[in-house]
């Protein structure tokens, strides 16, 4: 289950990864229309919140500490921020349908909250990767590593350390 949980974490890095290239692909494409968010929209509403969901499954089947599976359940809540601050932002137009200072500012908000998710992914990933590491023996090394010392640069063997 540990690797199952590396793998989805990194999956769901990748998804966000390209939630910002769907994000540039629906602000450049010309003309804009209904469909330009559609990929956006398609994976920031159902691919990143399953992905999410599959990762916060196989945090706790993989006996990942709380802390650790509450972090994998944070980006839920953020994707649920991320839909309402985009609708707010969209709201928020003046009688012509121009964009408003305030509404500018929620999008901008929308941004930050976007990146604030992708650092919240990495540290997932990274604790999914060291859970799925073997667990260290008392001198520091790995229990691959205790066992495989010749394998081994000479200074971290122990050899030659002055």
């Amino acid at each position: 289950m540990r690797k199952a949980f590396v793998i989805v974490s990194g999956l769901l890095l990748v998804a966000f990864a390209l939630q910002f290239v769907f994000a540039a692909v629906g602000a450049f494409t010309k003309p804009a229309g209904d469909g330009s968010y559609a990929l956006h929209s398609i994976n920031g509403m159902a691919v990143i919140p399953v992905l999410t969901i599959l990762t916060i499954v196989f945090a706790a089947l993989a006996r990942a500490p709380g802390r650790v599976i509450g972090m994998a359940a944070l980006p839920l809540g953020l994707v649920v921020l991320q839909v309402l601050l985009a609708a707010l932002a969209s709201g928020l137009t003046d009688d012509s349908g121009g964009s408003t200072t305030v509404g500018l500012i929620i999008g901008g908000l929308h941004a930050v909250n976007g990146i604030i998710a992708v650092h919240v992914v990495v540290g997932v990933l990274r604790a999914a990767q060291q859970l799925g590491r073997p667990a260290a023996e008392p001198g520091g090394l790995s229990a691959d590593a205790a066992r495989h010392p010749h394998e081994m640069p000479a200074q971290a063997a122990g050899e030659g350390s002055r």
